[in-house]
């Protein structure tokens, strides 16, 4: 996420998102919080209540195991778009940064998403034959 841009309000939208991350990541780790301690000391013997920061820990490992890494993956392959061709990767990365370029306005890419709207309206028209 790009936060440093020449919109005044660019940088304090960055804040909130990173701010509404952490209030979801701890919520998260409060319900894991209750949920154990709810359910698995009267599941099974000898596993014990724990507190709010081991729950963290918990989400952590969770995430390791189970959610991959960021950037390659961990142990997971995906093939991110290695069944487009150039042509429809690039038209897929044009889309995606018309659509989510206004979070973090820079000119650059709003210039871009001009530019590409219109050469995604003329090859629409130049498909259907308008």
């Amino acid at each position: 996420m790009n936060c440093k841009t020449h919109c005044s309000n660019g940088t304090t939208h960055c804040l909130k998102i990173l701010l509404l991350a952490l209030a979801g990541i701890a919520a998260l780790g409060w319900v894991l919080l209750l949920l154990w301690n709810w359910l698995l000391p009267n599941l099974f013997t000898g596993v014990q209540a724990i507190d709010y920061w081991q729950a963290l820990g918990i989400l952590v490992l969770s995430k390791i195991l189970f959610g991959g890494c960021p950037g390659r993956g961990c142990w997971r392959r995906h093939s991110h778009g290695e069944h487009l061709t150039p042509e429809e990767r690039e038209r897929l990365k044009a889309q995606f940064k018309s659509r989510w370029s206004h979070w973090c306005c820079t000119d650059k890419a709003n210039t871009h998403t001009e530019t590409t709207h219109s050469t995604d309206v003329q090859h629409e028209n130049s498909q259907h034959g308008n």
